[in-house]
């Protein structure tokens, strides 16, 4: 089995990548769907700051590598064979591509994708997703924690890294490539 995970900051595009893959009908779990069933399960509202606070406190109490070890549970859950291709959204962690390649080796291939704040900020505003960001000081403070968590050191060692600085249609068609490439 091949895994394809897309690491980036908030907004940089994961999930624009991870839709173009379902597009082209590729399995895609979302990493951060582990946090939101969590918070989900404790009964606590869907802001970014919860959100945030929950996946920190699952890292502290479980370990760096929690989501990843939940989402490899998920993967080993589904029954996937061999020959296929799944793509990971969301990695936030150098702990989470250690465990990846770990656990997949030389078959876990990590993209990162990158953009400056003000875009980013611009997305949130547009897609208006429950727990996204109220302000360009809460994108830059959401940032610093997933930085906090390893992001940047995960960013680094990406095998592949992309810029999502054009176009959306831009964005798409070099993601639809790139995909059509590795599959």
């Amino acid at each position: 089995m091949k895994i394809i995970a897309f690491a980036g900051k908030p907004l940089a595009g994961k999930s624009e990548a991870a839709r173009i893959a379902r597009e082209l009908g590729y399995r895609v779990i979302v990493m951060g769907d582990v946090v939101r069933e969590e918070v989900m399960k404790r009964g606590l509202q869907m802001e970014d700051r919860i959100v945030g606070s929950v996946a920190t406190e699952l890292r502290e109490k479980e370990g760096k590598d929690v989501i990843a070890r939940r989402c490899i549970q998920k993967i080993k859950d589904q029954g996937i064979d061999d020959d296929s291709i799944l793509i990971i959204d969301g990695i936030r962690s150098i702990d989470e591509v250690n465990r990846f390649k770990k656990e997949f080796g030389e078959d876990f291939i990590l993209i990162s994708i990158t953009a400056p704040p003000e875009m980013r900020y611009e997305r949130a505003r547009k897609r208006k997703r429950e727990d996204d960001v109220a302000s360009i000081e809460e994108l830059l403070e959401r940032d610093r924690r997933e930085l906090s968590w390893g992001m940047g050191e995960a960013l680094e060692e990406a095998d592949i890294k992309i810029e999502n600085t054009g176009t959306l249609e831009d964005f798409r068609e070099k993601i639809r490539r790139l995909l059509e490439d590795l599959g």
